[in-house]
């Protein structure tokens, strides 16, 4: 794999990363810089360790993984998504919502979710060329750092904007919206 294909592949891994962190910088509506470079962190490493699972786990599990990696990530997305939607659009919880990107747990869900496409990559490496673990740092190490990198904008983004989304509409559904079209992007490219 060139070192454009390997850039290529590292930007469109961290799109959903980038989408999320959007939605989360507007939930939050604050800089929190615990809250966002955690979650920043955590969708990076996902984002690498899930094509080193799936390199490692390719004789063993590539058919599962093949079979049924997208209907996890359409399911974790969706189940996130629906009930981000569903609490925003209920009367009387206009003050309150469960949907907090500062919890650890929601951050690891959204980083698990968000990386389960990965997987499939690492799958793709074992049987394009990758046979040794030594080659894997680069590539990992470059689908990180994109990870991150659009996580960070993503959060800027979204807390740039978050505000003006916040006076239009409830930001937590358009961050269950776009979970929900991310899921469905995962469905359709199965």
């Amino acid at each position: 794999m060139s070192l454009t294909d390997l850039l290529l592949l590292a930007v469109a891994l961290a799109m959903d990363c980038f989408t999320v962190s959007i939605a989360c910088g507007a939930i939050l509506r604050r800089f929190v810089p615990s809250v966002v470079f955690s979650t920043a962190v955590l969708f990076a490493f996902f984002q690498a360790a899930m094509p080193l699972l799936g390199w490692l786990a390719t004789h063993r599990f590539a058919a599962a993984v093949d079979a049924y990696g997208h209907w996890l990530a359409f399911l974790l997305l969706f189940y996130i998504g629906g009930r981000m939607t569903w609490q925003a659009l209920r009367p009387g919880e206009q003050q309150q919502t469960t949907f907090r990107p500062e919890r650890l747990s929601v951050q690891l869900l959204l980083a698990v979710a968000t990386s389960i496409d990965a997987l499939a990559v690492g799958i793709s490496m074992a049987v394009t060329g990758y046979t040794s673990l030594v080659q894997l740092p680069l590539p990992l190490a470059v689908i990180a750092l994109a990870s991150l990198l659009l996580s960070l904008a993503g959060h800027a983004l979204g807390l740039r904007f978050g505000r003006a989304i916040a006076r239009r509409m409830r930001p937590e559904l358009l961050g269950g919206i776009i979970l929900i079209a991310l899921a469905i992007k995962v469905l359709i490219t199965m």
